[in-house]
């Protein structure tokens, strides 16, 4: 059959592959179904609170402003969704198709009609309805309105297929998921970021986006919006080019992703030819790193560590979400002018969690680590080792945080003391982190996105959060001699010395639970293998 014949009947088959597979997949498990069901009222719902919010601005003096912000954030979201979540929409992935007889240009039309099925193009309609109704004055912007929508939203979907369909050697390997790994990352970012933007607005309002917007209204999928403020405006010329903008890109992407798809459906896959040279770059450069650290027992153990953050997703993602996070929090809270000096003890508190279950992130490989533990020395060697490693990076990192946070409030003469906390805290942690490991060892499910195995939920709740009171509890020392010395009278002369005492503190509490912690390893060797085995 021709491609001229079979093109026509190839849209309505893959859009009922597309809903064939959404169908399927919810009804795997009960739990999923319930998760998509919640999932898909929640977003429709605030989708409907977004659209009334945005028919309220109409009339608005920024109106324009705003929506144009808001469809350049929700095209970036298109664009950064494959990246994040590529098990989201199996057919995001075309080298499933690759054995049909299929010619590029009709697939893109079906994958493109595919596209706009499912709660994501749901919603980015209702947006751009909402945005539309916002800006829209006269029956000529109306009439360009219906366009914009239309261009809108196949801008949108086009550049996710084209990322994705660009990436997708990526995002089937395992950078790829280690990125999906870390959507909870970006998530909590842009989180953070939003929160200080509608802080910023509340304050000053909304006429501080107009310089913003006058660039993004240029930038496809906002300048179709902003070709609907032009025509209400009486610009026709200037709507046309803003319309010609998105058509333009529309094009480009479309062109773009039919090139990958060719290339993919053409070209053999080469990744196993190039699996050797990377492992023998990676050899080498271990045993660089080999050569740096202490011999003995303590430096292949820093070494292992080390590579589960570089390699392990689940760990790289709780390392690189501990480190922004403990970053973000003073920052953002110094930014505002509402920041103290002691929020830097955030970041070394975020990153002394990463000694918490030690042992969990061995999962079933516990037990090689088990044959070589016979006595509770060996066993303090290995947890020495493993805290060894980790303040290979907490400690530059604490130190950097506080030193910034210290620098954008300008409060340097308090720089002593935020530190001594800091190492105090992170000491504490180390501390806890080395017995609960001990006592309260869990599994990290490999797959999927659980950090807890089934079933130990209340072992990591238990292990986490009163690991994280007792290391206050244990800080109290040095809290207390620095409120001493506050409000004693002369005593903030002293302050400087908690830095000296606090990092004494905290290396002399870490020495002792690890003391604690290596007699209670070497006991439970067993259970700590059964209860990291299970995920």
């Amino acid at each position: 059959m021709s491609g001229r014949t079979s093109s026509p009947a190839l849209v309505p088959t893959v859009v009922r592959l597309k809903l064939s597979l959404l169908r399927n997949g919810l009804r795997q498990s009960g739990g999923r179904r319930a998760a998509y069901v919640a999932s898909a009222v929640v977003t429709l719902l605030f989708a409907a609170l977004q659209l009334l919010g945005l028919i309220a601005l109409r009339g608005h003096d920024h109106a324009v402003s705003l929506v144009v912000l808001l469809m350049a954030v929700l095209g970036l979201g298109w664009a950064v969704m494959p990246l994040f979540f590529p098990s989201g929409d199996e057919t995001l992935d075309p080298t499933r198709l690759v054995m049909l007889p299929l010619r590029p240009r009709p697939l893109v039309r079906a994958l493109l009609a595919a596209s706009l099925v499912g709660i994501g193009p749901l919603f980015t309609l209702l947006m751009l309805v909402g945005s539309v109704v916002s800006v829209a004055h006269g029956a000529a912007a109306w009439a360009v309105g219906v366009l914009a929508v239309v261009l809108g939203l196949l801008v949108c979907v086009a550049l996710a297929r084209a990322v994705a369909a660009a990436n997708i050697r990526l995002l089937t390997s395992r950078k790829g998921r280690d990125l999906a790994v870390l959507s909870g990352l970006v998530v909590a970012i842009g989180a953070q970021a939003v929160n200080f933007g509608a802080q910023r607005l509340g304050s000053s309002g909304l006429g501080q986006l107009d310089p913003v917007a006058d660039v993004l209204r240029w930038l496809p999928p906002a300048s179709a919006i902003g070709a609907v403020d032009s025509v209400s405006e009486g610009a026709h010329g200037v709507a046309a080019a803003q319309l010609a903008v998105s058509a333009g890109a529309l094009a480009l992407l479309v062109t773009a992703w039919t090139r990958s798809l060719t290339r993919l459906m053409t070209s053999p896959d080469g990744s196993t030819l190039q699996a050797a040279e990377p492992a023998a770059r990676e050899r080498r450069g271990a045993a660089g790193l080999g050569r740096l650290l202490p011999g003995g027992r303590t430096g292949p153990v820093m070494e292992r560590s080390l590579r589960y953050v570089w390699r392990d997703p689940k760990t790289k993602a709780a390392w690189v979400t501990s480190l922004a996070i403990g970053l973000i929090v003073p920052v953002l809270n110094a930014v505002q002018g509402t920041g103290s000096i002691y929020f830097a003890c955030f970041a070394a508190g975020m990153l002394g969690i990463q000694m918490y279950n030690q042992f969990g992130q061995d999962t079933s490989a516990f037990w090689m680590v088990a044959m070589t533990i016979s006595t509770p020395r060996d066993a303090y060697a290995e947890l020495r080792a493993r805290a060894l490693a980790l303040l290979l990076i907490t400690l530059p990192y604490a130190t950097l945080v506080t030193v910034l946070t210290t620098a954008m409030l300008g409060d340097w003469s308090k720089l002593p003391e935020a530190l001594g906390l800091s190492l105090a805290l992170l000491g504490a942690m180390l501390a806890t982190g080395a017995w609960t490991s001990a006592r309260f060892p869990y599994s990290i499910p490999q797959e999927g996105y659980k950090n807890v195995a089934p079933g130990q939920a209340g072992l990591a709740w238990i292990a986490i959060f009163g690991g994280m009171v007792a290391a206050a509890l244990l800080c109290a020392p040095v809290i207390a001699v620095t409120i001493w010395l506050h409000v004693t009278e002369g005593g903030e002369d002293w302050t400087w010395l908690l830095l000296p005492g606090g990092a004494a503190y905290g290396a002399a509490i870490t020495l002792l639970g690890l003391r604690l912690a290596a007699p209670r390893t070497a006991a439970r060797l067993p259970e700590i293998l059964t209860a990291v085995s299970r995920g």
